[in-house]
């Protein structure tokens, strides 16, 4: 895509000249290690494994990535720059691309600092490196759907907080699909299969397989379909505003 590059490098720029910037990976940081020690008992679990560890992702994800990306459109129309950036000799969707990439790349970097936790389990123990890899892997591809609907969201409203809300309901209503009680709950009124099929809807479902290790092609679709879709949306949402 031509233009995405310069657009890219701006916007992901723009993460590291802002302390907030800091301020999340710092909360981003202790929140894993606190969630891991504290809340998931790592010691005492007897394993050399990153599974608590990122057990707990879905739901930090669900407050901290709507943090960073309610104010990715939010902002710019609220401050009148959209009219601006949607000027550049570039189409819409490269524009979406080079902003989306950006947020994800600043989340990727906060997710690699987490990389003591790989250097721990090891001095541990002998840990099996399959699943520590697929579980990062699905942790980002899972940040990266949190962050496309997040992205949709912020194009909706000029509010930041409107964005913010909207985006922490859709992502809960994603993680809950899939969780064990609303599961039971669903089986009291559905037929099995059916509340199997809207659990293949959930993140946590999709993201539970990786993190232990099982790295299937359908969890990859699912978090690169949602990404994909959220990000059409987006184009869609901002060529309707463009046209008013």
């Amino acid at each position: 895509m031509k233009g995405l590059m310069p657009i890219f490098k701006r916007e992901l720029r723009a993460y590291f000249y802002s302390p907030v910037a800091y301020v999340f990976i710092i909360i981003f940081l202790v929140s894993n290690v606190g969630c891991t020690f504290l809340l998931g008992n790592f010691y005492r679990a007897n394993q050399a494994s990153l599974e608590t560890f990122f057990l707990f992702h879905p739901w930090l994800y669900l407050i901290l990535i709507p943090a960073v990306g309610m104010r990715l459109w939010s902002e710019e129309r609220r401050s009148g720059t959209v009219e601006l950036l949607l000027t550049f000799p570039v189409t819409l969707t490269t524009v979406v691309m080079s902003k989306f990439l950006a947020a994800w790349t600043f989340i990727a970097i906060a997710l690699f600092l987490t990389f003591p936790m790989i250097f721990t389990v090891h001095y541990l123990g002998d840990a099996d490196n399959g699943p520590i890899i697929s579980g990062y892997l699905g942790s980002l591809l899972m940040a990266g759907a949190y962050l496309a609907i997040t992205s949709c969201t912020s194009a909706l409203t000029k509010n930041q907080v409107i964005s913010f809300i909207l985006s922490v309901v859709i992502c809960l209503v994603l993680v809950l699909l899939g969780w064990g009680v609303l599961s039971n709950i669903l089986n009291s009124w559905f037929p099995v299969w059916i509340s199997d099929l809207i659990a293949q809807f959930s993140f946590t479902t999709h993201f539970n397989a990786l993190r232990r290790g099982v790295v299937d092609l359908r969890d990859l679709i699912y978090f690169a379909s949602v990404i994909v879709f959220m990000l059409m949306v987006n184009v869609v949402i901002l060529d309707s505003h463009k046209a008013l």
